[in-house]
């Protein structure tokens, strides 16, 4: 499940305390609500769900906006379409973020809806793998997106190789065939995929390795930002209440679902509802910052350790101007803070 990290994001996928809603944004007194369309980073699953539930309760048209949203795939580039003028907005990552920087591209981060990185390593039970110092010798299936990311870290990080590394094609049969092989995933879909074919594997979270990249954010040009600041905060705040009522397990999403299903009919309920309940059990976006500052937080401190993390895995430049690859002034207001 690409871009950076998520030119594949495979089709699907907490903290206790009360649940804190902004109030609904007022509908603005004109002729006709502000367009705005929006670019997610794979086809439509669980892990775009906060963004349908707004469009399914209502809450985009309550803001004053009509907002489309346009679901990617394999052989969409978000962020090429974003650079181009083709997108107002685009789903992205932090990594995505510091390559705009990197690039001298006026674009950048406004909001982190996944505290977490969902990106998964995933082993057969009984084989030893205990945690990422285990990986040490096995063989790793790894996309190639993903060499150039999250794998430099953690080959640094934990003493691999990278002769450990073989392609992952996204066909789970050489995992199924092999109990001794290690594959990338994601963490709500591959793990779904493997326990219908009767494995109940073995998961290692990224984020539990320090890999603290941003993602599922929302990515706006500077242009855009200083043009139309307020219909993006509009945009931003709806979205994080929708994200907040799609995580809320006494909610209703069977509106989003349905929209969904509607953009990617191959998506079945019942891999929703794993997805969905995946994000709520690991904490994807309730975690971390959003706990005291709500969904989509992003702090200065944090960009600032997973810079030093990625030029320590020389994945980006010690030089990079880190802080232009963000700007948090439209979150951290307390929206779904629970």
């Amino acid at each position: 499940m690409t871009r950076l990290l998520v030119n594949r994001r495979a089709a699907l996928g907490l903290a206790a305390g009360p649940l804190l809603l902004a109030a609904p944004a007022r509908p603005r007194a004109q002729a006709r609500p502000d367009r705005v369309t929006f670019l997610t980073d794979w086809r439509a699953q669980a892990e775009h769900g906060g963004f349908y539930q707004a469009q399914a309760a209502g809450l985009y048209r309550a803001a004053g906006l009509e907002v489309e949203l346009r679901t990617g795939g394999p052989q969409v580039n978000p962020a090429q379409l974003l650079v181009a003028g083709r997108v107002d907005m685009s789903m992205g990552s932090a990594l995505e973020s510091f390559n705009f920087v990197r690039e001298g591209l006026p674009f950048l981060t406004v909001a982190a809806i996944f505290q977490k990185e969902a990106q998964v390593l995933l082993g057969h039970p009984g084989t030893g793998l205990t945690g990422f110092e285990a990986l040490r010798g096995r063989t790793i299936l790894v996309g190639a997106q993903a060499r150039t990311t999250w794998w430099p870290f953690l080959r640094r990080r934990y003493g691999l190789r990278d002769e450990q590394v073989r392609p992952y094609t996204f066909n789970p049969q050489p995992f199924l065939a092999d109990r001794l092989l290690v594959q990338q995933g994601y963490l709500g879909s591959e793990p779904f995929t493997l326990r219908q074919a009767g494995v109940e594997p073995v998961v290692l979270m990224l984020s539990d390795a320090g890999f603290e990249n941003y993602n599922t954010t929302i990515q706006v040009g500077r242009a855009t930002l200083a043009n139309r600041r307020e219909v993006v905060q509009r945009f931003v705040d709806a979205t994080l209440q929708g994200w907040a009522q799609y995580l809320d397990p006494a909610g209703s999403v069977a509106d989003a679902h349905a929209l969904i299903r509607r953009d990617n009919p191959e998506m079945g309920e019942d891999l929703l509802d794993f997805g969905r309940r995946m994000m709520t059990e690991a904490g994807i976006v309730r975690s971390g910052d959003a706990l005291a500052l709500g969904i989509g937080a992003m702090t200065e401190a944090r960009w600032q350790r997973f810079h030093a993390a990625m030029a320590e895995a020389e994945v980006a430049p010690r030089a990079l101007d880190w802080r232009a690859a963000f700007d948090a002034s439209l979150v951290n207001k307390g929206i779904g803070r629970g």
